[in-house]
C-alpha cells in the first residue's frame, strides 16, 4: 500500500536513524504521494515532484507546491518513493542523483510486493549503499550521491525512451509503454471513417487512438486530449505533431475537474485499476464525464474489458447504446447522447 511505502521512507527519520535535514536544506521528493507526515527535526524545505494529476491536486490541497517535473539542481537531499515500474523507478532515482549536490543523502523507499528488494540489489551494484531498514512491509535504503555520474548514467542507458512501432515516443512508467495496447488499438479499428467535427480524446495515454482517429478520419476538425500523466501527455504532443488538424492538450483529472468545452464526440480507453485492486467505478465515472461533454446528438465509442459492466452506466447516462465489435479479451461500445 501506498500509505505503508510512505510511512517506510520516511521511519529512518521517525525512528532517528537518520538525522532530520535541517532547516535551510532543500529536498526533492520524486513520487511525491499525500498522506504523510514530516517526522520531528525534519525541518528542509521539502519540494515535491509528482505528474499523476489526482495526486498533485490532493498534495496540493494539503499546502505544497508541487511540480509535475523535477526542476532544478543542487538539492541537499532527496526522497525517491518507488512504485510498480521497476525502469520508472531507476529513472527516478537517476534524476535523484542528477539533482541532488555531491554527497548528498539520497533515500529510497517501496513495497516488498513492487520489488523493492532487487531494487536495493540493483542499486547496490553501481554505488556504495549506506544502509537500510525494514518497516511497514517495505524497506528504505539509503546512500551518498556520488561525485561521479557513473551510476546516473548506467540507470539511464538500461531505461532509453522507446519508438514504438516505429512512431511513437513513450518511456518507462506510461500505461502500455512499450507496445500498443489491444484494446486501442481494436477501438481504432472500430471508429466510423465519417467521424467528424470536434473529438477529444478521455485518458488519451501517450496518444495512440487521437493520432490513428486525426490519420483515419478527415472530417475530424479538432481534437482534443485529456490526460491524467503528465509525462503521457507530452509524449502525446510529440507524436501529434505531424496531425493535420487543431489540437490541444490537457493535463486534467476526469473524475474531478470538469471539462469546460462540448464536443460531437469523445473516444476512450479508460482505465479500471487503482493501485493493483480493479475499480470499475473509475471507468464509470470517467462515461458520465464524457455524456457530460458531449453535445446533444453527439456520440460516445469506448473499449473495455469484456467483463466490465458499463453497459447499465451507457444507459443511465445516453439515449441509445450498442455494442460495436467484440474479441476474445475487449468490446468496442458506441453510445448516442
Amino acid at each position: 500500500m501506498t500509505i505503508d511505502s510512505l510511512k517506510t521512507l520516511f521511519h529512518p527519520f521517525d525512528a532517528g536513524i537518520l538525522p532530520g535535514p535541517p532547516p535551510g536544506v532543500r529536498v526533492l521528493f520524486l513520487g511525491a504521494e499525500p498522506g504523510f507526515r514530516l517526522p520531528q527535526g525534519f525541518g528542509a524545505e521539502l519540494h515535491p515532484v509528482q505528474g499523476f494529476r489526482p495526486l498533485c491536486r490532493a498534495l496540493e490541497a494539503a499546502g505544497f507546491a508541487v511540480a509535475p517535473r523535477p526542476e532544478g539542481e543542487g538539492y541537499g537531499a532527496a526522497l525517491v518513493l518507488a512504485g510498480r515500474h521497476r525502469g520508472q523507478n531507476e529513472l527516478r532515482i537517476a534524476e535523484a542523483l542528477r539533482r541532488t549536490a555531491a554527497g548528498g543523502l539520497i533515500v529510497v523507499a517501496g513495497g516488498k510486493e513492487d520489488g523493492i528488494a532487487s531494487l536495493r540489489k540493483r542499486l547496490g551494484a553501481l554505488l556504495p549503499l549506506e544502509g537500510y531498514a525494514p518497516k511497514y512491509h517495505g524497506i528504505a535504503f539509503w546512500f551518498a550521491n556520488p561525485s561521479d555520474t557513473a551510476a546516473a548514467e548506467a540507470l539511464e542507458a538500461a531505461n532509453p525512451p522507446l519508438l514504438v512501432e516505429g512512431r511513437f515516443h513513450t518511456a518507462p512508467g506510461m500505461f502500455s509503454f512499450d507496445h500498443v495496447d489491444a484494446g486501442s488499438r481494436l477501438l481504432v479499428e472500430n471508429l466510423p471513417a465519417d467521424l467528424r467535427g470536434d473529438v477529444a480524446d478521455f485518458c488519451a495515454g501517450w496518444g495512440f487512438v487521437a493520432a490513428e482517429a486525426a490519420m483515419c478520419c478527415p472530417g475530424i476538425s479538432g481534437l482534443d486530449l485529456y490526460e491524467a500523466d503528465f509525462e503521457s501527455l507530452e509524449a502525446a504532443r510529440t507524436n501529434l505533431q505531424a496531425a493535420a488538424v487543431r489540437r490541444n492538450f490537457f493535463w486534467h483529472d476526469l473524475l474531478a475537474e470538469p471539462v469546460g468545452r462540448r464536443y460531437d464526440a469523445v473516444v476512450m480507453n479508460p482505465p479500471f485499476h487503482k493501485g493493483r485492486a480493479a475499480d470499475p467505478g473509475i471507468g464509470a465515472g470517467i462515461i458520465r464525464a464524457a455524456a457530460a461533454a458531449l453535445r446533444p446528438g453527439g456520440t460516445l465509442f469506448l473499449v473495455a474489458n469484456r467483463q466490465l459492466p458499463y453497459e447499465p452506466v451507457l444507459a443511465a447516462s445516453f439515449a441509445s447504446h450498442k455494442e460495436l465489435a467484440r474479441d476474445a479479451a475487449f468490446k468496442v461500445l458506441a453510445a448516442r447522447r
